[in-house]
């Protein structure tokens, strides 16, 4: 019996309509600043508040190359009162916020591909943020699709959606499945500290999905999946404390570490060498030379470590042509970033180009997806 191939046949993407740019979140958080420091001016002045400092434009786009972000519910975010996104709670009879983003994007991936729901035969929810612990938000979408077989939500953070990929693939490989869709819905303004004026800036919202089928059902334009490679090393330095356990009450409903939170400098210094690293053993045991690799498509959270990543495994510096950015219009979408980079910027090539889609982040976590294009 000949070995099945998975191939990424299609993939789809999600991008909520709302947009906060720069200019107008540096107002609201500024609005906010001068408010907290009006209202706190005696125990600053005594020394027992610290007095919070405004942010700029420059500052963030310095920090992280980002100049706008989509996110589904702009007004309470941009609000100084509130600045968190919030929406009424939907009955439990009606499609949830993340499922409900996640299936337009399935949608989209499902008609590129020329496929029905009847011809999938597994749902995986990878995202870095689920809405709720069960039923499990994979599921949901499976039912909303019209979808026979099975279901199942996973979480690796910034990883998740090419940690996905690597299991649909497996599926694929294994004979359990033929047709699989990656879901990764990311409402990353969620768990987002917006009064936080050195992370108020970096998420955004979207979702995206990735068909991965086998070879013999794909349509003629395709990509071979050549190989793939995980890797996951305990760290505390990106971290979100929220959960059933441990979750905010109304007297910690600010504590830092119920949201987002990261040594930035850390992530930075620790993650960039082992991410090259990876890669540039990964293709060494594929056979493939590091240098000759036709586009990135690298997790798009920091410009600077792209640059860096991309520069170490090229050998020099990356043209935006060979390492596209979605950043500095998307922001920080976690899992969702290389795959947003992968749908808008792969058109171009042609038949017999090698690419990478590499994801990176909290855990520490990192993936790559190493693909052939087939025309």
């Amino acid at each position: 019996m000949s070995e099945i191939t998975p191939v990424i046949s299609a993939t789809g993407l999600f991008t909520p309509p709302d947009v906060i740019t720069n200019d107008e979140l540096v107002a609201s958080f500024n609005a906010y600043v001068a408010r907290y420091n009006a209202d706190n001016a005696s125990a600053i002045a005594a020394g027992k508040v610290a007095e919070l400092s405004p942010s700029s434009v420059e500052f963030i786009e310095k920090a992280s190359g980002i100049k706008a972000r989509h996110v589904i519910n702009k007004p309470p975010i941009l609000d100084p009162a509130i600045m968190a996104p919030r929406w009424d709670e939907r009955p439990n009879e009606d499609i949830s916020v993340l499922a409900e983003i996640g299936v337009k994007a399935a949608r989209d991936a499902l008609a590129r591909a020329g496929r029905l729901p009847s011809d999938v035969d597994a749902v995986l929810c990878a995202a870095s943020n689920m809405q709720r612990a069960y039923p499990a938000m994979a599921i949901e979408i499976q039912e909303a699709l019209g979808i026979e077989g099975f279901g199942f939500d996973m979480n690796v953070a910034c990883s998740s959606a090419t940690f996905g990929i690597q299991t649909a693939a497996d599926y694929v490989r294994a004979g359990h499945a033929r047709s699989v869709l990656v879901v990764s819905p990311e409402i990353c303004s969620g768990h987002l500290n917006w009064r936080d004026r050195d992370s108020h800036f970096i998420f955004g919202d979207v979702a995206t999905a990735v068909l991965v089928e086998s070879r013999e059902m794909a349509p003629t334009a395709h990509w071979e999946i050549v190989g793939t490679k995980l890797k996951t090393v305990f760290s505390n330095n990106i971290r979100n404390n929220f959960g059933f356990l441990n979750r905010a009450t109304p007297e910690t409903a600010d504590a830092a570490d119920k949201l987002f939170v990261q040594e930035g400098r850390k992530v930075f210094k620790e993650v960039v060498p082992m991410v090259a690293a990876m890669i540039i053993e990964e293709a060494g045991r594929l056979g493939l030379d590091p240098a000759a690799l036709r586009r990135l498509w690298l997790h798009q959270a920091n410009q600077g470590m792209n640059r860096l990543i991309a520069q170490r495994v090229l050998g020099h510096e990356a043209s935006e042509d060979e390492s596209p950015t979605v950043l500095d219009t998307y922001g920080n979408t976690s899992s969702a970033g290389s795959i947003i980079a992968f749908h808008l910027h792969q058109a171009d090539l042609v038949s017999g180009d090698l690419g990478l889609i590499c994801s990176f982040g909290a855990g520490y976590s990192a993936g790559t997806v190493f693909v052939r294009k087939v025309c």
